[in-house]
């Protein structure tokens, strides 16, 4: 009997009989394991947020991040709280991580489509009208203008862009913040047609962005596309750093990890490993870190609860706010506009401007406007890092 009762005090069995609440978090990273993995929702930045929840929550391993009393360094840190409070003081609360995300997405981000059709870069800005709105409406509700940010950042639909507003504006709120805006993204298959559903009617559906196209054939064409890929993310960076110069940590990242793409050859070394294993390392500590701060005693309160119901909220304007855009401008133009092009100005790249084309296809089979969808997608991921920037500007 005392040997059963020394092997049943070593297990957690009686931890998670007196502590409901670990299940209820052990059942949340059930259902994100499930959408990252038979739903294939964002499957590189869910599942690793997933298993850091799961960490998190088994008892007594202690792998749940802590608030740590000021003045530890970083060994003593992992020593006296173990590897995901050393990952997230070291990482993620010095916002090292979300620009380096930011680079290796630059990297992956060709910004041909929308150079090719800047008309179309505006519905990307317009798109972040879910940022402000939540901001507006959430210290009504009574959050600080700095966590009222940090909620409506979840609308840019940028998992990096709201972790990094987050540390700087409200760190005690990136755990609800981070999951909510990663799971909204992985979401945008199920967000964007309920949105769509709502806001646009089937003649809208079924505009033909290339038969417009040829009714109304562009008047100047890029000569040399390939020499204004190289200059633009030089242009656009020097531009962002003079007029919004917190968000250069971000988009400044970003163009960079486009430049090194662009050049070819030359730079194909820092390419790969922006590309590939700088980034793909970095995700990793990323999403375990962020899903590890996700504690039952973080998550389960009415302040996470009302995160995630404004990031929804948040999102769902922003998709509105770019459809109405397009609605406004066909108004006035002769060359027509599908609004789902409005619908992509989400920085969700390229899940977003996929799910658009689906639903133009399932109306119309030759209309393809996948092209067209990522200019205003590309955009949309400047517009909110810049709105972040802007945020962090003014509240930081």
């Amino acid at each position: 009997m005392e040997l059963l009762r020394k092997v049943y005090e070593m297990t957690a069995i009686g931890d998670l009989a007196t502590h409901p609440e670990n299940i209820l978090m052990i059942l949340v990273a059930f259902g994100l394991l499930y959408l990252g993995i038979r739903k294939q929702y964002e499957p590189l930045l869910l599942v690793p947020i997933a298993f850091g929840v799961l960490l998190a929550n088994f008892p007594g391993g202690e792998m749940g991040v802590v608030k740590i009393e000021e003045g530890k360094n970083l060994l003593e840190i992992a020593r006296d709280h173990g590897i995901m409070n050393f990952l997230y003081y070291a990482l993620i609360k010095t916002g090292f991580l979300p620009p380096i995300i930011f680079m290796g997405v630059g990297a992956l981000t060709d910004f041909g489509p929308m150079l090719r059709n800047l008309r179309l870069a505006f519905f990307g800005a317009a798109a972040q009208i879910g940022i402000f709105s939540v901001l507006i409406a959430a210290i009504l509700m009574g959050f600080s203008p700095k966590e009222a940010a940090a909620l409506g950042i979840i609308g840019g639909a940028d998992g990096p862009t709201a972790i990094y507003t987050t540390i700087k504006l409200a760190p005690h709120l990136l755990g609800p913040i981070a999951i909510a805006a990663y799971s909204y993204m992985a979401l945008v298959p199920v967000i964007i047609p309920f949105v769509v559903r709502l806001t646009m009617s089937k003649s809208e559906l079924a505009i033909n962005m290339k038969k417009q196209d040829k009714l109304y054939p562009s008047s100047t064409a890029i000569k040399n596309l390939q020499a204004v890929k190289i200059l633009f993310p030089i242009a656009l960076g020097t531009i962002v750093a003079i007029m919004v110069p917190s968000s250069v940590p971000l988009v400044g990242m970003l163009l960079f990890g486009n430049l090194v793409k662009e050049i070819g050859n030359n730079t194909s070394r820092l390419f790969d490993a922006a590309s590939n294993s700088i980034m793909n390392a970095a995700t990793i500590f990323l999403g375990l870190t962020v899903g590890a701060t996700m504690t039952a005693k973080a998550f389960l309160n009415v302040e996470t609860i009302m995160i995630v119901v404004g990031g929804f909220i948040a999102f769902a304007i922003s998709i509105a706010g770019g459809i109405f855009a397009v609605k406004v401008y066909n108004l006035v133009a002769k060359k027509k506009i599908n609004p789902l092009i409005g619908a992509t100005g989400l920085s969700a790249v390229p899940m977003a401007s996929r799910v658009a084309n689906d639903i133009a296809l399932k109306h119309d089979s030759s209309n393809h406007l996948l092209q067209y969808a990522m200019a205003s997608n590309i955009s949309g991921v400047i517009g909110s890092a810049v709105a972040a920037g802007v945020l962090i500007s003014f509240l930081g």
